[in-house]
């Protein structure tokens, strides 16, 4: 029953794995120990508690990072055959010398701010050498209501690579919508010259709402300085590039007797995009921006043959700590 127990949660904990951090400071002085005692219980311990294994008469506990599984070797009470535990705060290995030593000196091992959830404003620009946020007059039907144009972003997984406990590199993977809502009574959509073009209702329809979505994947490579204020708080200041994967696009416009068309044609964006970023905030609270300098559309397909560089600014709230 052991060793079935133990595949099981080795591989939970591999698949809870690629959700957590790792510190380059905790793996420069790995640490082996292995401890046996009479009575058959003994425990191992791999890295400064990376990987721990700990198995007693009455359960086997095994710990990858911060995340780990108890199995009880009985049903006792209401207790859960399978328990999952999360380690930040050692109770079960607080018996490390060494760690609580650590603690005791107020050390941390170094995590980003990059998981989390952000709210940001969207819109592009036409010219970048002169940062002109006016469109040409053939373009105009790409003119957006800033205030409604908007981006939601899930970021789920982060990896933290620390210098020092207030320095180091976070990357990660995340989740970008990006809603781009037009003010005049317009869509886009490709026309059979191959370029992105102006699609407007047949009659006099009148759009209630129009917008066009993407989809990315975001992965940012990140240079985050950790500046103490006190009390242990701190000041987060990060700044590097982020690359995207597109994953969809559409066009949905709703008009005034409420029907809806949508189309989910790509729109000629690349697969591929990439830009700068930067956020700073205080806590788990961060304002960010970003500007993506790639080309948007491929092979200058854009509307009317342009290209445009989109942005987005906003608030984000990080789960790091």
């Amino acid at each position: 029953m052991k060793k079935a127990g133990i595949i099981i949660i080795l591989t939970a904990l591999i698949i809870q794995g690629f959700s957590q951090e790792t510190s380059a400071e905790n793996k420069i002085i790995p640490r082996q120990k292995a401890v046996a005692d009479t009575n058959d219980n003994y425990k191992v311990v791999i890295g400064q508690n990376l990987l721990v294994y700990e198995d007693s008469k009455d359960a086997v506990n095994l710990r990858l990072g911060s995340r780990g599984v108890t199995i009880l070797e009985s049903l006792e009470g209401e207790k859960s055959k399978v328990e999952f535990e999360n380690y930040r705060s050692d109770k079960w290995f607080n018996d490390d010398e060494e760690e609580d030593a650590d603690q005791e000196n107020g050390a941390r091992r170094f995590r980003g701010h990059w998981s989390g959830l952000e709210f940001g404003f969207n819109n592009y620009l036409y010219n970048r050498n002169l940062n002109d946020i006016d469109l040409p007059e053939e373009i105009s039907y790409m003119k957006l209501h800033s205030g409604k144009s908007h981006s939601i972003n899930i970021s789920f997984s982060q990896i933290s690579l620390g210098i020092t406990r207030n320095f180091g590199f976070v990357t990660g993977l995340g989740l970008n919508w990006n809603n781009y809502i037009f003010t005049d009574n317009n869509n886009i959509g490709v026309g059979d010259n191959g370029y992105v073009v102006e699609t407007v209702p047949v009659g006099d329809t009148i759009l209630k709402k129009s917008k066009f979505s993407t989809l990315y994947l975001n992965v940012p490579a990140l240079l985050e300085f950790q500046l103490p204020t006190g009390e242990g708080h701190r000041l987060n200041i990060a700044a590097g590039v982020i690359g995207g994967i597109k994953l969809g696009s559409h066009t949905k416009m709703i008009f005034s007797d409420g029907q809806k068309l949508k189309s989910d044609d790509d729109l000629n964006l690349s697969l591929l995009r990439g830009g700068v970023t930067a956020r700073i905030g205080y806590e788990n609270f961060m304002i960010y921006a970003s500007y993506y300098l790639t080309p948007w559309f491929k092979d200058q397909l854009g509307p009317n043959g342009l290209q445009l560089e989109p942005f987005e600014i906003g608030f984000a709230f990080t789960f790091n700590d």
